[in-house]
């Protein structure tokens, strides 16, 4: 390799190889310690001073064998990382800083975010050594991989692709072939890229299974998988899987019928659904001749008209609970302009152009939930008893939209009410003194270190919410602002323009009579797209009447 001139510089220069301690300190002068944290610290340190250093005084061969070191370092960190991780789980660190598992200690502690967690923690369980119930230390899942990864010569994205290659050999081959395909692929990473060690391993899946014969059942539900990725800027989400052939089998068999031609289109109101009586072959032909999408729309058509007939038809268990239907909280001024977000307790954002259209035809009659836009008190206010009632809980909803401890993006639909305070020192089950919480932050408040302690905000633009802090701790309460992305705007939006309201000016869709507590804009809404009403005040016989 040439970089410009006539001095030949090639990789894995004698200038790039790794120096031990010993030779350290004859050239340099520095001996390292045995401390670990000194050693870390030593690291830190070195490369705030590299950083600061300009590298233009360098010659080319200088500055290549500095690159490749470079590279070197990244792929030792990796692995270094993975031990680390190992030690902290095992320690239980995330506990003692506050968070219930290691992926959100790395994704909100950390700011990895939890793709970036997830994969950090996949590294560290294939390349950390493991410790055993009995105290013992077991080798890593993928012994030769850490090894590679431990000397710098190959790097994360290498271990993912020849984790997921393993993944698909036959278990029925027996570990020892499992074994030696990591070594080989460990082998031929070290002088590969990612893409390219993936099309290796695809020839060495070829060889070991060519025609099939060693797949069987117990393999394909290994494979088995379903993601539905996050919603992209448009509020769109991707799906990606792998189906086992029972499970493809019965989904052709619905295409078949509900991704036909005519059926199912939301665009056409005459659209037979056939989830009933067979549709009608008139009223089906002159559908079809309408039907203008694309197969893959026909294909979209028919999931959302089979997940609308599941919820219909009590297909996710007893009614009445927040998990078995669909709950949606919007506040009053964009409900009233058609236009801004809405949030589904599961965490789905809707447009609320597309909630008008959602609440006027599914047969589920979801909820809405209007609250205050203004402020984060809600417009009803449920009953206190022992438990939370399901009004209450749909108030929840409406506030917080998810778990309110720090960090936590536990969707609603999987939390429960928490008291402040805990019900058993006294604390009422009213609406003022509870908050969404997880199962694990719901368990987390308490008297001892690494516990936490809770409180509900009384004033200001965040009355009623829930804030966290650790217990015995000074510092100031926590509250959660995961579920509440639009507030920062909202913040940025009333230092260019203003607050929406000055003070003592009522909000424009605000108005709320003693006697009927639901705002304008639901009462318009209720009877035009038949929405369940979420509280009835017993003074007001109108309520009773619907």
């Amino acid at each position: 390799m040439y970089f410009g001139d006539d001095t030949p510089v090639g990789l894995d220069d004698a200038g790039a190889v790794p120096l031990t301690p010993d030779q350290l300190e004859t050239a340099a002068g520095v001996s390292l310690p045995d401390d670990p944290m000194l050693l870390w610290q030593i690291v830190d340190t070195a490369m705030a001073v590299l950083g600061d250093t300009p590298l233009a005084s360098g010659s080319v061969r200088q500055v290549a064998d500095m690159a490749e070191i470079s590279e070197r370092v990244r792929r030792r960190h990796d692995g270094l990382s993975a031990g680390l991780y190992a030690e902290c789980n095992d320690r239980s660190v995330d506990r003692a800083t506050g968070y219930l598992t290691m992926i959100s200690y790395l994704a909100y502690g950390h700011r990895l975010g939890l793709g970036q967690a997830r994969a950090r923690t996949a590294l560290a369980n294939r390349l950390a050594h493991r410790t055993a119930l009995t105290g013992e230390t077991l080798d890593p899942v993928m012994p030769a991989a850490a090894v590679a990864v431990a000397d710098g010569l190959i790097s994360a994205r290498h271990v993912e692709v020849i984790s997921a290659v393993l993944a698909k050999i036959p278990e029925c081959l027996g570990p020892q072939v499992i074994a030696d395909a990591e070594e080989r692929l460990v082998q031929a990473a070290k002088d590969l890229n990612p893409k390219d060690l993936a099309r290796v391993g695809a020839h060495l899946l070829a060889y070991l299974n060519p025609d099939g014969d060693y797949t069987d059942p117990e393999d394909r539900q290994r494979q088995r998988d379903l993601t539905v990725y996050g919603q992209d800027d448009d509020l769109m989400s991707e799906i990606d899987g792998h189906l086992t052939p029972s499970a493809r089998a019965k989904l052709d068999l619905i295409l078949t019928t509900w991704a036909a031609p005519g059926v199912n289109n939301p665009a056409d109101p005459d659209s037979p659904h056939p989830a009933g009586d067979e549709p009608d072959a008139d009223a089906l032909a002159a559908a079809r001749e309408r039907d203008t999408r694309a197969p893959g729309q026909r294909r979209h058509d028919a999931f959302e008209a089979a997940l609308d007939f599941v919820i219909a038809h009590g297909g996710l268990g007893k009614p009445g609970t927040i998990s078995t239907d669909l709950v949606i909280t919007v506040s009053d001024a964009d409900l009233a302009r058609h236009a801004g977000i809405a949030q589904s307790a599961t965490g789905t954002l809707i447009p609320v152009s597309d909630l008008i259209e959602l609440a006027s035809r599914n047969q589920a009659r979801p909820y809405l939930a209007v609250f205050r836009d203004h402020t984060s008190q809600p417009l009803y206010l449920g009953r206190g008893r022992r438990s939370a009632s399901k009004a209450q809980r749909l108030m929840l909803f409406a506030r917080d939209r998810g778990c309110t401890a720090p960090a936590c993006d536990m969707p609603f639909a999987r939390t429960e009410a928490h008291h402040s305070p805990r019900w058993e020192n006294d604390g009422r089950t009213d609406i003022d003194a509870l908050g969404a919480a997880c199962g694990g932050h719901n368990r987390a408040e308490g008297p001892l270190p690494g516990h936490w302690t809770t409180d509900i905000l009384h004033t200001g633009r965040d009355a009623g919410r829930m804030v966290w802090r650790p217990t015995g701790a000074r510092r100031p309460w926590n509250l959660n602002p995961l579920h509440h992305p639009q507030r920062l705007a909202e913040q940025i939006a009333d230092r260019v323009h203003g607050p929406p309201h000055p003070p003592g000016t009522p909000a424009t869709h605000d108005a709320v009579r003693r006697n009927d507590s639901r705002s304008i804009i639901e009462k318009e809404l209720e009877p035009r797209l038949g929405l369940t009403r979420l509280w009835a005040d017993p003074e007001n016989p109108a309520d009773h009447a619907a």
